[in-house]
C-alpha cells in the first residue's frame, strides 16, 4: 500500500525535510519516504516505521551511466512536479519557523520593555530595535524561551536602568548571560566525581 501524501509530508516535516542518510535537502534532491522495516518484511506504513530519504539513498543509485536510456517524459514530469511540491512544502515549513521566531522575538521585546514601563500606556508598545533583534534571534535559535526570560530577569536584578545608557548596559549583561547559557549547553561540564 502506498504512503498517503499527507503522511509523506508529515514525515518530511518531522525529519526537517532532510535525508536521514546523507543530510541533503530540497531542491537539490527529491525526497522519498523510506520504510525502516521493508513492507516485504512485514513493515507497516506507520510513521514510526517511516523516515525521510533522498531518491539516491532510497533507490541506491547515486551515479547514472551515460549510456542509460532516458526515462519516459511522463516520469520526468512527475518528478518535476514532485520536486516543486517538496520545495513549496519545505519553504512553507521554513516560513512557519521564521514567523514563530519573529513572534518569540516580539514576545521577548515586550517582556523586556514592560518591566520598565512607567505608565499603562507604555506597556506592550515597545519592541527590540533591529540591532538588538540580531542578538535575540541567535538566543531564540539556541536556547529555550524559559532560559531567555530567566536571563532577562537576571540582567534586571543586576543592572537597574535609569537612562538609555543603563538600558544598554543591562542589554549587554543579558547577552552575556545568554552566551554563558549557550556555552553551558554546548560544552557541559562533567558531573562531579565522573572520571575524565
Amino acid at each position: 500500500m502506498a504512503v498517503s501524501t499527507r503522511t509523506r509530508f508529515e514525515v518530511f516535516k518531522r525529519d526537517l525535510f532532510t535525508c536521514q542518510y546523507c543530510g541533503r535537502t530540497p531542491p537539490t534532491v527529491i525526497l522519498h519516504v523510506d520504510h525502516v522495516v521493508a513492507i516485504a518484511n512485514g513493515g507497516p506504513d506507520d510513521p514510526l516505521n517511516l523516515l525521510t530519504s533522498c531518491a539516491d539513498c532510497n533507490l541506491g543509485k547515486a551515479a547514472v551511466p551515460l549510456d542509460q536510456v532516458h526515462r519516459p517524459l511522463a516520469e520526468q514530469i512527475a518528478e518535476a512536479e514532485e520536486r516543486k511540491a517538496q520545495v513549496e512544502a519545505f519553504n512553507a515549513f521554513l516560513m512557519e519557523a521564521r514567523e514563530d521566531e519573529a513572534r518569540r522575538i516580539d514576545e521577548l521585546g515586550r517582556y523586556w520593555y514592560n518591566k520598565f514601563a512607567k505608565t499603562p500606556e507604555e506597556r506592550d508598545c515597545w519592541y527590540f530595535a533591529p540591532a538588538r533583534v540580531r542578538s535575540v534571534r541567535t538566543f531564540v535559535r539556541r536556547l529555550p524561551m524559559a532560559e531567555i526570560f530567566d536571563a532577562m530577569d537576571i540582567a534586571e536584578e543586576r543592572i537597574f536602568a535609569i537612562d538609555s545608557d543603563e538600558d544598554n548596559k543591562r542589554f549587554r549583561y543579558f547577552c552575556g548571560v545568554c552566551w554563558h547559557m549557550i556555552r553551558d549547553h554546548e560544552n557541559p561540564s562533567p558531573a562531579p566525581g565522573a572520571d575524565g
